[in-house]
């Protein structure tokens, strides 16, 4: 269980840093934008050569493509909730961030607990590289916006770092609660995970990527898919 936290505070760490940067810095645009396409890239890597590839040799098309489809539809679920939340008007913006990235990171950082009850380290370790990579520009354009909303540097600060305790409190319950499981019910899981990443990836990072920086950003992209490709191997 030790290692599922220290992969959780890993990960949500970059939460953490991201808030402090965005607290007292305003980065260019077109910069978190490749940060984001290389997030993007990162996450595809992962998901694809790690957790769905899993999921499918243990527990075969059906299996594994019903996880996947059922793990989109959370996630859209979620951010349709956070569009809602959003709806109120802007006194309630920051709390509808708030809401967006955690509900989106909740069943990411699962999918990291889960990924370390395979027997090879290396997929969990590109999972968690790409996690870090989403979580660092997610949590400095959000505490930007934040400032910009004429929120307190102390209160983007507290948010985030909240955010990240919860989120990395997900990674050890996905350990934990799915510890010595193996076989078809690990595989739905695997695949579940991989599908709500996907759906992410789809509704928030590239959209937000490609927005802000235009086509160049298929560089950063495949430069993320790139570096996690090869941690996985």
């Amino acid at each position: 269980m030790l290692n599922a936290l220290l992969f959780g505070l890993a990960a949500s760490s970059a939460l953490v840093l991201g808030a402090v940067a965005g607290a007292y810095w305003s980065p260019p645009q077109p910069l978190l934008a490749a940060a984001l396409a290389f997030a993007s890239g990162a996450l595809v890597s992962a998901l694809a050569f790690d957790l769905f590839e899993e999921s499918f040799r243990a527990g075969g098309a059906w299996l594994s493509g019903i996880g996947l489809l059922d793990g989109a539809a959370t996630v859209v679920a979620d951010v349709l909730l956070a569009h809602y939340i959003a709806g109120g008007g802007s006194s309630v913006s920051a709390f509808a961030l708030l809401a967006g990235v955690t509900l989106d990171g909740i069943p990411e950082n699962m999918a990291l607990g889960i990924s370390l009850l395979e027997t090879s380290s290396s997929g969990a370790l590109a999972l968690l590289v790409a996690i870090f990579a989403s979580n660092l520009p997610e949590a400095l354009g959000g505490a930007v916006g934040m400032r910009e909303q004429g929120r307190s540097k102390v209160f983007a600060i507290g948010v985030w770092t909240a955010t990240a305790i919860l989120l990395a409190t997900a990674v050890v319950i996905g350990k934990g609660t799915f510890e010595g499981m193996s076989g078809e019910p690990l595989a739905m899981l695997l695949s579940f995970a991989g599908g709500a990443v996907l759906a992410s990836l789809a509704d928030t990072l590239m959209p937000d990527a490609y927005r802000e920086g235009g086509p160049l950003v298929a560089f950063a992209t495949a430069a993320g898919f790139l570096l996690s490709f090869l941690i996985s191997q």
